[in-house]
């Protein structure tokens, strides 16, 4: 009999990402591999050029429609488990965006959970997060300081709303990244019962189209061209990438009021940099509480930490008596969220 495997030796950083060599694989590459397990469509985790990839049906649409269909030599779509050299793999629904998944790697004495990112609030745009059993729990912290308590997402929606109904001569531009973000807004104002044209910039056409496809309800939605006028705008909400917003795009419509859905819009400092009139605290990730409660209902042995704020949550393991460990990865990025 085979002695078991350290959690270190079933998965652990290399210079590409986090590698499995009983698999000889990697999850979410920041280079080119010759496999790779990709846990959501976002370009800080889902990379083109890799040989064979798994991933869940709806991630590898969405790398298809961002990258083009050669974005890979092989894909090989997961829903559920598979296994791959002997090594036990599952797939959970993390609630960050459309397709997100946690990857589970179990060589049944060991299994090490990687969240990639993930959330744990209403996010009608995709499938909620689940709960994924393991030894060991690999965690974002991109929000990961006891500061970053976030309002609920109707709130926010609600204070969009009512900033909508009291300034009726302009228009509300709301920046939002063009996967999952922009797919969430629009989704929870139809909740909230906003039942008119919602104007989109073209950069999230496609996304959308293929939300709408997965059976994601966006309502009736309309180009953000201004070939009716800027009269037209007035009252409306119209959503753009927030790089569009450093263009002359945003100069195009009355009064605009600049609007940014983020859970950084928490940090006053950041709306004011970006010059934004209304914030939206509206995050794709664990805030600390739901962070430290996703944990708990865990109870793993270990905790590893990819990036974000890793030392708060590494010591905020250490006093809760889990073994905290930092992995400090490069290539993945707090701010598109």
């Amino acid at each position: 009999m085979s002695a078991k495997r350290l959690p270190e030796e079933l998965l652990h950083p290399q210079p590409d990402g986090l590698y499995c060599p009983a698999g000889d694989f990697y999850i979410d590459p920041i280079r080119p591999v010759p496999r790779a397990m990709i846990t959501h469509g976002h370009a800080d985790h889902a990379r083109a050029g890799h040989g064979t990839v798994w991933a869940s049906p709806q991630t590898l649409d969405i790398m298809a429609i961002r990258y083009g269909e050669d974005f890979c030599a092989t894909r090989i779509a997961v829903e559920g488990s598979t296994e791959v050299d002997g090594i036990g793999v599952r797939f959970t629904p993390a609630g960050h965006v459309l397709g997100s998944c946690q990857i589970t790697v179990d060589d049944n004495s060991t299994a090490i959970t990687v969240s990639g990112d993930y959330a744990r609030v209403d996010n009608p745009a995709c499938a909620s997060f689940q709960l994924a059993p393991c030894d060991v729990f690999v965690t974002e912290a991109t929000f990961g300081l006891p500061v970053f308590n976030h309002p609920t997402p109707h709130s926010e929606i609600e204070k969009l709303l009512r900033s909508v109904a009291a300034q009726p001569e302009r228009c509300h531009l709301v920046g939002a990244y063009a996967l999952g973000k922009a797919q969430r807004v629009i989704a929870l104002l139809r909740q909230a019962g906003w039942d008119q044209p919602i104007y989109i910039h073209g950069a999230l056409q496609r996304l959308c189209d293929y939300h709408i496809a997965q059976g994601v309800d966006l309502g009736e939605l309309r180009p953000a061209t201004t070939k009716e006028g800027k009269a037209a705008f007035k009252g409306q909400i119209i959503l753009g990438p927030p790089s569009a917003f450093a263009a002359t795009w945003a100069q195009r419509f009355p009064d605009p009021v600049i609007c940014f859905a983020s859970g950084w819009m928490q940090v006053r400092a950041r709306a004011r940099q970006r010059g934004v009139e209304l914030p939206l605290i509206l995050s794709d990730h664990v805030d600390w509480p739901d962070l430290t409660r996703t944990i708990r209902d865990l109870n793993p042995k270990q905790v590893w930490v990819t990036h974000g704020r890793e030392d708060a949550l590494v010591r905020w393991c250490e006093l809760n008596q889990i073994t905290g460990r930092p992995l400090r990865l490069v290539g993945y990025e707090e701010e598109a969220e």
